[in-house]
């Protein structure tokens, strides 16, 4: 269970967002919102990539009394990835493996999942943006986390793999955990439907169970 209370995020003297009490159950949220509303202000939060006013509370775990805590639950993909550019895929697999310390046989199992091979011993910086968006989009799923965010996962990537992107979140589903997917674009019925819908709008959140 996800909850976050008394949330507010300024910039300068604007108010993005202030939301008072949410709490979502476990399952897949598509979170939408028109350009500037905010969705991606709360992504970050939740990543605990932005600094806020409030708290954000994962499993009874808040990220403000127990930050690497929390951190070690959530991963986050952002919509359009500026990874260094001289760092090959490898390179930046490895690191997240370290980190979430998840073993070889799973990196390799997703490796070919992601169907990306061929490119990960190259620099980053000389990848197509639809080769960068499934790196980006494989990183998430490494390591026992309970929360995945994945902001705008269907821009760049080819229709093709959106089953396999779909499919795989059913799976991590099943094993328990949650995700916040943002979109601009529908998901069709056949290959995702969202637990409930999170729609940002007037600095606000509102929940809209499914």
């Amino acid at each position: 269970m996800l909850q976050l209370t008394n949330l507010k995020k300024t910039y300068g003297q604007r108010v993005i967002l202030d939301i008072r009490d949410l709490i979502l159950p476990e399952g897949a949220h598509w979170v939408k919102g028109n350009n500037g509303s905010g969705k991606t202000s709360l992504m970050k939060i939740i990543a605990g990539i932005n600094p806020f006013e409030g708290n954000v509370i994962l499993n009874g775990i808040g990220l403000i009394e127990k930050p690497l805590e929390y951190r070690q639950l959530v991963s986050f993909a952002e919509a359009e990835p500026l990874f260094p550019g001289f760092l090959t895929g490898w390179d930046l697999i490895r690191f997240v493996q370290q980190t979430r310390k998840e073993k070889d046989d799973v990196i390799e199992a997703l490796v070919e999942y992601f169907d990306i091979l061929s490119f990960l011993p190259y620099a980053v910086g000389t990848y197509s943006s639809g080769m960068v968006k499934k790196l980006s989009l494989l990183l998430p799923f490494i390591g026992s986390v309970k929360l995945v965010l994945l902001d705008e996962p269907l821009i760049t990537l080819e229709d093709s793999f959106l089953p396999k992107l779909f499919s795989l979140i059913k799976e991590r589903q099943a094993q328990g955990v949650s995700f916040l997917l943002s979109s601009h674009q529908s998901f069709h019925e056949s290959q995702f439907i969202p637990t409930s819908k999170i729609i940002v709008e007037n600095q606000t959140v509102t929940l809209i169970e499914s």
